[in-house]
């Protein structure tokens, strides 16, 4: 097959052939001008010396390093944080101080589309409030007004969409008039995307004027903030910290007192959230050394001697499940991404869309590179990791149906935030023919229960100004929503 020259680049047809990615022009002549000049702009992105780096990756047959010497890491749990330690005493007061003084900034990294909940645009405005309707996007917005109003300071938000919904996103959080927040404190940045190759190492195409393209992992998110700017923005506002969630978790609590005061007072780099494994079999990622260096080890990466260990006390030695949950300094990401980051490349074989040699449509063999944020646990050279209860803090919504649906995380809403309302003696709205108690607490309101406690003063409360959407006498729920 002959290669066009590109009068626009000869030097792009040049490299193309130096590099053995030839094919991508092999449907040239049949675009129009249109589509010639997006599969040029397309090409003109690729880093070439990358993809002959991950090339390597995909082909090498090296027989496996010896197995790692996996330790757990050193954990503050809960029955530390429940005793109120005066460690834990010392960090809350260090966390107010340090929210107070507007030093905290928020990454939310919102990529992903709905698609698997049944429903088209971004994830982030899928519709998840139990009584209320708020969409993930809204529920977080919330959480951060509440801060916000709090402390009475400016909170930066910086969000990582994807080229699939970046557009859509921003234009969703304009028709909601920033859901409270002021503009200037929203930044929006595009992660990066990789080519997919095929088992040979030639990229992949979508259709015969595009590549196929695919996002290059979370770990993205820490490049993406040096290179789009937003890192920048957070030296100037002073943000000393910034607390790292995505944004399939409504019960997700990235910048609560504690965790912020904990990772302050010990000068961490990067600390995590996690949660206990709920058994041996629970198919998530833990937080581990591996050969000294901190990370999340996949359960499918543990020995089943490991996975099942148990400590004196009866408990699960591997236990600190990763719910992606991170405070970060920005010094410490500015530190890692000056020159570029370089964390380890994950490897996902799969069938993908493709074209075959004569252009029609058929699945290949295809190899996906993904970074993940936790690898940069490995660089820090002190790190925090909290426990936190499970039914108060994470709720993903992943699936359709079953486990870790909207219709769990609903429930675990219903569930905690109803304790709250019991523990504060209200009366609670009868339970649905689903067992479930419709209530659900708007983060302006309370974010835990010792402030909701803080904020009752009789019961039955209903609303104030429509923060608690139900009544137990039985108007329609969410009438008097806040913002209504």
């Amino acid at each position: 097959m002959s290669v066009p020259i590109l009068h626009e680049s000869p030097a792009l047809s040049a490299r193309l052939v130096a590099c053995g990615q030839d094919h991508l022009l092999g449907f040239w002549q049949e675009l129009d001008p249109e589509a010639r000049e997006r599969l040029v702009g397309e090409l003109e992105s690729l880093n070439f010396d990358l993809i002959e780096r991950l090339r390597g990756l995909a082909s090498s047959t090296q027989a496996s390093a010896a197995s790692p010497t996996i330790s757990a890491p050193e954990t503050i749990g809960l029955d530390e944080v429940r005793a109120g330690s005066e460690r834990v005493r010392a960090a809350r007061i260090r966390g107010e101080e340090e929210l107070a003084a507007g030093r905290v900034g928020l990454v939310l990294v919102a990529g992903g589309q709905a698609s698997r909940l049944g429903c088209d645009g971004p994830k982030g405005d899928f519709p998840v409030g139990p009584v209320s309707g708020r969409t993930l996007f809204d529920l977080h917005a919330r959480r951060i007004l509440g801060l916000v109003q709090r402390y009475g300071v400016r909170m930066p938000w910086y969000v990582m969409t994807s080229p699939a919904n970046h557009e859509e996103t921003q234009a969703i959080f304009e028709a909601n008039q920033w859901y409270g927040l002021r503009r200037e404190d929203i930044h929006f940045f595009c992660q990066t995307m990789l080519p997919v190759l095929d088992s040979a190492g030639r990229v992949l195409m979508r259709d015969r004027g595009s590549l196929f393209l695919a996002p290059n992992g979370h770990g993205g998110v820490l490049e993406g903030l040096a290179s789009s700017g937003c890192l920048a923005d957070a030296c100037e506002r002073g943000i000393e910290t910034l607390g790292y969630f995505q944004v399939d978790n409504p019960l997700v609590r990235p910048a609560d007192a504690l965790f912020i005061g904990l990772h302050c007072m010990a000068g961490a780099q990067m600390s995590s959230k996690v949660v206990r494994k709920s058994s041996p079999e629970e198919k998530v990622g833990v937080l581990g050394h591996l050969d000294g260096r901190l990370g999340c080890i996949e359960y499918s990466d543990m020995p089943n001697e490991l996975l099942e260990r148990r400590g004196v006390d009866g408990e699960l030695v591997f236990s600190a499940g990763n719910i992606a949950v991170h405070a970060l300094s920005v010094d410490f990401i500015a530190e890692i991404t000056n020159g570029g980051l370089e964390l380890p490349w994950h490897l996902a074989h799969k069938r993908i869309p493709s074209l075959d040699a004569a252009g029609d449509a058929c699945e290949r063999d295809g190899v996906k590179f993904e970074t993940f944020v936790f690898d940069a646990l490995g660089f820090a050279e002190t790190s925090v990791t909290l426990e936190v209860e499970r039914r108060e803090e994470f709720a993903p919504v992943k699936n359709r149906e079953g486990a870790d649906s909207p219709d769990t995380a609903r429930a675990m809403m219903c569930a905690l935030h109803a304790g709250w309302a019991q523990a504060a003696g209200l009366e609670l709205p009868k339970a649905g023919e689903d067992g479930v108690t419709p209530l659900e607490v708007d983060s302006l309101l309370a974010d835990d229960l010792e402030s909701f406690r803080a904020v009752h003063t009789h019961a039955p409360l209903v609303t104030d100004e429509g923060h608690l959407y139900y009544d137990p006498r039985g108007s329609a729920p969410g009438t008097d929503r806040l913002g209504s």
